[in-house]
């Protein structure tokens, strides 16, 4: 019999491959809502957050709900790669063969938005994750790239997500012209406590459970010391409930949670 089940649940609803619950919270909600706002204006988007906040989830989660017909989405997570390899990379994600030369892969990036936007009437959204990490020879060449006729429209809607410092970044002088054509700039802050519970009951809900599994001390526990990261609140309350059946209790106590946020951080 699996661990969860103790605790009356289908499957783990915190941890990574299980099946994805989204929890609506007003950060959630909101983010969406500016996610949203890009793509029907297009240009340059900005998401930031603290690692472990949601980004990714909220991005992925919004990316599944654009109409094919109307959207093509291109995902790019390899913000490290020197500027060629990140066009070539990013010529492949939009179907096509990548050049040799840079300045190659630079044209055909741009005659497949043009065709996706006019011919196909498709708006190119291109989501590049952990930009922070980005190149700043890449972020220099990203307004160039995207500038169509003579730069009086937008063709594509493009979001960069990462670390605040991204914003930092984005401060230089040297990215003065980016930073202009910014549409949308949000950050995600953590989660309140009250989000926080709601959090926590929203996916043991969505696992099936009708029970109580925490006592009310040991989720105040694990909210104090997840700080609102909804990826540290996963994990202290997977951990927990590891624990939880290793001692065969039906109820996980404020011990119990202790005892797993310390087994994470020594991890």
């Amino acid at each position: 019999m699996d661990y969860f089940t103790r605790y009356g649940l289908e499957f783990n609803p915190f941890i990574k491959n299980s099946k994805e619950i989204p929890v609506n919270t007003s950060e959630y909600k909101e983010t969406l809502f500016r996610l949203d706002y890009l793509a029907k204006t297009k240009g340059f988007g900005i998401l930031t957050g603290s690692a472990g906040r949601g980004k990714t989830t909220a991005i992925r989660n919004w990316a599944s709900t654009l109409n094919p017909s109307l959207y093509k989405v291109v995902y790019s997570s390899l913000s490290t790669l020197t500027p060629n390899d990140f066009y070539r990379n990013l010529v492949k994600e939009l179907g096509n063969e990548p050049a040799f030369k840079k300045p190659d892969n630079f044209r055909i990036i741009q005659e497949e938005i043009t065709r996706l936007s006019i011919e196909k009437r498709k708006t190119p959204v291109i989501i590049i994750d952990e930009a922070n990490y980005i190149n700043n020879a890449i972020l220099n060449d990203l307004k160039i790239l995207f500038n169509f006729e003579m730069d009086s429209r937008d063709r594509a809607a493009i979001l960069l997500a990462g670390l605040p410092k991204l914003n930092s970044t984005l401060q230089l002088q040297i990215h003065e012209p980016l930073k202009q054509r910014i549409v949308m700039n949000y950050n995600l802050d953590g989660l309140s406590k009250d989000e926080g519970k709601a959090y926590i009951y929203e996916k043991l809900k969505g696992a099936g459970c009708n029970q109580t599994i925490f006592e009310e001390a040991a989720i105040e526990a694990i909210l104090n010391a997840a700080d609102g990261t909804p990826r540290l609140i996963n994990k202290y309350c997977n951990a927990a409930i590891l624990i939880g059946d290793t001692h065969k209790v039906n109820l996980i106590t404020t011990d119990i949670v202790m005892q797993a946020i310390n087994d994470c951080e020594l991890g």
